[in-house]
């Protein structure tokens, strides 16, 4: 007798956080009904307005303290704690200086994604989109990149012109420099500090979006890659299976947020495709299998159990493992409920990055190095540098004590990027990043960024090896695709907040690499600014209404003058998994 409806196919309760059955609206509004506003407004005092108002009270303070240090230093027998206080604080810099070097860069970034990149992203793609659709059907490359790049100036002006109307409106009430006693009240005062730290967030936006917008009229517009190498493969040559966005769950046929009832199968489609791997591998050997990010669905420990069981019958395939963390591994907070919001003092931030670091060691960890800073140099395996810490990682991931948190920090920090380097002076290494910016908030989870840590990273292994090629993974996208659109929606992507920047700090390298990335599970292979740009697409998400779900395999090659060339890839097509 069959069943009225397949329950391994989903229903309507599957799709309740899918943006592919539902507006972006529709999720908000669900979002906005489902969540806990105590936890809400606890975050955002925490994370928004606790800074804010610390933005707005410090020019004060520091008037104050510069004021009293002068006055200080001006009487010949005075107290010498001002000095006293600097040279405390120079000690701690010195000290504490990557640490609170780390904070500042994060928070940096992230006012950008909170203040800056919504507003310019918004109005330069609505631009773009308004422009694109008055050309005509036949437009040149040409005519498309001269759009491009005036939308994004005109943009970066509009925004900014915006926000200096806020500054000046805001101007009048800020008191830059002041003396606490000319104070009346603390209303007087907080009034005062509001004002302050609107004039501080808005000027930096006014001059920002300005930056952004030449920044990004500047650069080179991506092009899709049409320069493909011929002929065989003779030169040495490397053959890499790239995947993304596989997004395992922790059971058989559960649901995946984003495609909702169109993933309950997702699983066996993996086990689908490392089975094809293990059969191309037997017949003609990868060099190795690059997985940029999403293993899982929300970084839950059962999710990794599931991974690892799909991959315990192909060791010859870990073997060649490479993988790095994508948002839904490290920012996920609850795939069933995405309303819930993970508290800045909550340990389940850190625990998924330790689950992270665990897969991580166990697939790669006696191959992958880290950078040793120091002296300059790749250094220590992924093992060995983790060694010293099995102790109290292990203790904070049986009791989750805050004291740990912070070690937990610094330690994810300190890894990436990650380094597989070349078995030979001309051969093929790679190198591992974690594109993931943090973040609390479900609605902000997707959003990434390079530190500039890992940059110097990368430019450390590649001067120890300066004739490798290299493969540069990171799960975030680098840029927008040029590709036309049929909706608006379409073309509000989650591009890497600092990607302008992280691409002009590449070019130099840019006849020897290849960015290898995942995250929007779109298949396509570009070049911006001189650099190959190659995404993957998901085996995984909406297979079950897409018999094309597939992958590549990607056949690279030294070149002349130690460039690398790609070969055309090979698409390896998925069947749908068989029901069992």
């Amino acid at each position: 007798m069959r069943p009225v409806i397949d329950p391994r196919g989903g229903d309507i309760e599957d799709d309740a956080s899918s943006p592919g059955r539902h507006s972006l609206l529709s999720l908000a509004g669900t979002l906005l009904a489902e969540i806990s506003l105590p936890k809400l407004a606890m975050a955002w005092i925490w994370l928004i307005v606790a800074p804010g108002l610390l933005l707005g009270l410090t020019p004060i303070l520091a008037s104050v303290w510069i004021e009293a240090l002068y006055s200080k230093i001006r009487a010949p027998f005075a107290e010498l704690w001002p000095a006293a206080l600097l040279l405390a604080i120079i000690i701690a810099g010195l000290i504490g200086g990557r640490a609170l070097f780390r904070l500042a860069e994060s928070s940096f970034w992230s006012l950008n994604a909170l203040a800056v990149q919504p507003g310019y992203v918004a109005c330069r793609e609505g631009l773009r989109h308004l422009a694109e659709r008055w050309l005509p059907a036949q437009r040149s490359a040409q005519q498309r990149d001269t759009v491009r790049r005036a939308m994004a100036a005109v943009s970066g002006a509009i925004v900014s012109g915006l926000a200096m109307l806020l500054v000046m409106g805001a101007w009048k009430h800020a008191q830059l420099s002041a003396d606490f006693g000319k104070f009346a009240s603390l209303r007087q005062l907080a009034g005062v500090v509001v004002a302050n730290s609107i004039v501080i967030v808005a000027g930096y936006l006014a001059v920002v979006a300005l930056v952004w917008g030449i920044a990004d009229a500047s650069i080179a517009q991506p092009r899709d890659f049409e320069r493909y190498a011929a002929g065989p493969a003779t030169a040495p040559h490397w053959r890499v299976a790239h995947l993304s966005d596989i997004h395992m769950v922790g059971e058989r046929y559960g649901f995946r947020i984003e495609s909702g009832r169109s993933g309950p199968r997702g699983n066996l489609l993996t086990e689908r495709a490392l089975g094809r791997l293990a059969s191309i591998h037997a017949e003609a050997p990868l060099d190795a299998i690059l997985i940029t990010g999403d293993l899982t669905d929300a970084g839950r420990s059962s999710e990794w159990a599931e991974f690892f069981d799909a991959l315990t019958p192909f060791p010859q395939l870990a073997e060649r493992l490479l993988i790095l963390p994508g948002n839904h591994d490290l920012n996920i907070v609850d795939r069933c409920n995405p309303a819930r919001l993970d508290l800045p003092t909550s340990p389940n931030k850190r625990l998924r990055k330790l689950r992270v670091l665990s897969a991580m060691c166990a697939l790669e960890g006696g191959r992958v190095r880290v950078v040793d800073r120091v002296h300059r140099r790749v250094g220590a395996c992924l093992e060995e540098a983790l060694s010293p810490h099995l102790g109290w990682l292990s203790n904070f991931a049986d009791c989750g004590k805050p004291r740990w948190s912070g070690k937990l920090t610094d330690l994810w920090a300190s890894i990436f990027p990650l380094i597989l380097p070349p078995d030979t002076e001309g051969g093929l290494g790679f190198i591992l990043l974690n594109s993931n910016s943090d973040t609390h908030f479900s609605f902000t989870n997707a959003l990434g960024m390079i530190s500039s840590e890992q940059v110097e990273g990368i430019e450390i292994a590649c001067a120890q090896y300066p004739r490798a090629c290299w493969i540069i993974a990171l799960h975030h996208h680098l840029i927008e695709y040029p590709r036309a659109a049929k909706a608006f929606s379409e073309r509000i992507g989650t591009a890497l907040i600092n990607g302008n920047w992280f691409l002009r700090r590449l070019q130099p390298l840019a006849r020897q690499v290849v960015l290898m990335h995942g995250h929007r599970h779109l298949d396509w292979i570009g070049e911006c600014a001189g650099l190959l740009i190659v995404s993957a697409p998901s085996p995984v998400m909406g297979a079950a209404e897409n018999a094309g779900a597939s992958f590549y395999i990607h056949t690279l090659r030294a070149g002349p003058n130690g460039c690398i060339e790609m070969l055309e890839p090979e698409r390896v097509l998925l069947a749908q998994p068989t029901e069992r």
